[in-house]
């Protein structure tokens, strides 16, 4: 069982999706959000597919869209794979580097992404995403942690390099372009993914493979980010943290160009699906 919405931004519609098929989540809840998923609401929709009380939906012609609605924050852990540390020349975190990004850049997984403005170093980053679905806050122990996860989702944490390590200041501002998150496409739960510390993440530009690493390679694994986290800040149901992505990007220097106008990018996270976004000019 995947969960997902459809639909055109600002009426998407509520999906649980099941060997192909996908069936109506109305009859639930309104949406995917933080109120369904505190509501217990992912147990609640495999009850209620198993009982046969969603009706079949015909998703043909439909907008895939983020398969959560409006997270409360984006939290975001930088240089999280050793690998991806070392091509850009940083030292080997002793604690998770965190910064947020603005929740509004969250995009369906096949939407355009939008190239600001004055940009020259837009680059790419596959990343696991990770969906809190119980409020999280002081974790002792892995454990705990792993138990406020909702599930899992692939993200593209775009970035604009010069905007974001040349123009003073913090990183935000070149995390938090419009449409730099695209999301999904689908909210796998989290007993559906056996190990979220042995996924391959890919991701091409124009066919031409840039990223292919495991989140085998993380620094600080998923359990530990989330238990981390909620030492410094209250983690609600509803949102998302960006685990970290693994060396390939532009930034690294290695003549792979940034991305232009016209590019597509394709990402893949094992057990998760597959996510392509084309470029366009803002």
């Amino acid at each position: 069982m995947r969960l997902g919405r459809l639909g055109a931004e600002g009426r998407e519609i509520p999906v649980v999706e099941q060997e192909g098929a996908f069936y109506d989540l109305r009859p639930l809840a309104p949406d995917i959000d933080g109120a369904f998923l505190a509501d217990d609401g992912i147990a609640r929709a495999k009850a209620a597919l198993d009982a046969g009380d969603l009706p079949v939906i015909d998703q043909d012609g439909l907008r895939v869209a983020p398969p959560i609605a409006r997270p409360g924050k984006i939290v975001c852990i930088g240089l999280n794979y050793r690998d991806h540390a070392l091509e850009t020349g940083a030292a080997i975190p002793e604690e998770p580097v965190v910064f947020m990004k603005d929740p509004s850049t969250v995009v369906g997984p096949f939407d355009d992404v939008l190239i600001p403005r004055g940009s020259l170093k837009t680059d790419w980053e596959v990343e696991l995403a990770v969906v809190i679905g119980r409020t999280a806050r002081y974790l002792e122990s892995d454990e705990e942690a792993l138990a406020c996860i909702a599930g899992y989702a692939i993200s593209n944490d775009v970035s604009e390099r010069e905007f974001q390590l040349d123009r003073g200041g913090q990183w935000d501002k070149g995390k938090s372009c419009e449409t730099f998150n695209p999301l999904g496409p689908y909210l796998v739960p989290a007993d559906g993914i056996e190990d979220p510390q042995d996924l391959s993440l890919r991701l091409s530009v124009n066919g031409e493979s840039r990223q292919s690493g495991s989140t085998r390679d993380m620094i600080f694994g998923v359990a530990e980010v989330v238990r981390y986290l909620s030492r410094f800040m209250v983690l609600r149901p509803g949102d998302l943290v960006n685990t970290g992505t693994p060396a390939g990007v532009a930034l690294a220097g290695t003549g792979a160009p940034y991305l232009r106008p016209g590019d597509v990018m394709e990402l893949e996270i094992e057990g998760l699906g597959i996510a392509r976004q084309r470029t366009v000019a803002a």
